[in-house]
């Protein structure tokens, strides 16, 4: 008798550990499709605003280009990195686009200063104020999707969730990053 009451509260014992663990499982699983959906939205955010980018790319190309018809080389960089931004997939490869695009809109932008009637356009001028807001919101866009690669990452690869991400194939997410070049580099002023 008493061995079969010490059976029965050993059995409910183990019961109630496998609840625990279910439950836990299902919660951890839960949570991490949470964020995987918010790193969703946030890449969602940051196409939205690239897009509306590449919208005014040609606008701004074709207002200078009516001012500057010698700069061919610059017009035809700013419309390949556009291209290539266009056309990437991973976020990788995005970032990398976006860097080289950065680049030729700065050259764009070096072009632009070259011609005072042009920096007046009032067309011109305002496809450039749009561009910035527009970098802004990129910037901001960025900065929400690593943090939530980030907060995304650290839960897949610490214990005791990773064993439910690796049980579900939940991967890890690159951030969204500057590889190098002149957009690591401090500015250089001068006052002479």
């Amino acid at each position: 008798m008493i061995a079969a009451s010490v059976g029965l509260l050993v059995l409910c014992g183990l019961i109630g550990i496998a609840v625990i663990v279910i439950v836990w499982a299902i919660a951890t699983y839960n949570g991490l499709v949470q964020l995987r959906n918010q790193l969703d939205n946030a890449w969602a955010q940051i196409d939205v605003q690239l897009k509306r980018r590449y919208d005014l790319i040609p606008n701004l190309v074709e207002t200078v280009k009516g001012y500057a018809k010698h700069e061919r080389e610059t017009f035809e960089r700013v419309t390949q990195a556009r291209n290539m931004a266009v056309s990437a997939k991973s976020v990788g490869e995005r970032a990398e686009a976006e860097n080289m695009l950065t680049g030729a809109l700065k050259s764009l932008f070096a072009v632009a200063e070259a011609y005072p009637e042009l920096k007046a356009n009032q067309n011109f001028l305002g496809l450039q104020e749009e561009l910035t807001s527009t970098e802004n919101k990129v910037s901001f866009a960025r900065q929400f999707y690593n943090d939530n690669a980030m907060i995304y990452n650290t839960r897949i690869q610490t214990f005791p969730t990773m064993f439910v991400a690796n049980m579900f194939q939940f991967s890890r997410r690159d951030f969204f990053e500057v590889k190098g070049g002149p957009e690591r580099e401090a500015p250089k002023v001068s006052f002479s």
